[in-house]
């Protein structure tokens, strides 16, 4: 096993206690999202943020936890009394509750990792 870049490979924590490289491809998210790929646990990925999300997400499968390593975003929360925004500097991180729709907004480009149950995970648009 060498280093990798985490923005490129995801890590798969399954139930088993197992962390297994999985590289990114193209056709990843829609492949999940449609079923044909299987990963209990949870999935640990990097990205360099410079943009604000283009859709809201939730996963039905579990809390995800976001942590700002560099940079300063707004993690949106689509809550039943209206949106909820929490601030996110670098060095800091939140917990997106199980089901909760939510969205990143960049304040500062930088780097997020998403500590994220893939199982069962949902886009619409913003």
């Amino acid at each position: 096993m060498s280093s990798f870049d985490p923005t490129a490979t995801y890590v798969h924590l399954s139930a088993a206690n197992d962390a297994i490289a999985v590289p990114v491809t193209e056709a990843f998210w829609p492949e999940l999202m449609a079923g044909e790929r299987d990963y209990d646990g949870r999935l640990i990925t990097a990205h360099e943020i410079s943009e604000n999300m283009a859709h809201w997400e939730h996963h039905p499968a579990g809390g995800e936890v976001l942590l700002a390593m560099s940079g300063a975003f707004d993690v949106i929360l689509d809550e039943p009394g209206g949106e909820r925004r929490i601030a996110l500097d670098s060095g800091r991180a939140v917990i997106v509750p199980r089901g909760t729709w939510h969205r990143v907004e960049v304040r500062k480009p930088g780097k997020l990792v998403f500590i994220t149950p893939g199982e069962g995970t949902a886009h619409r648009p913003v």
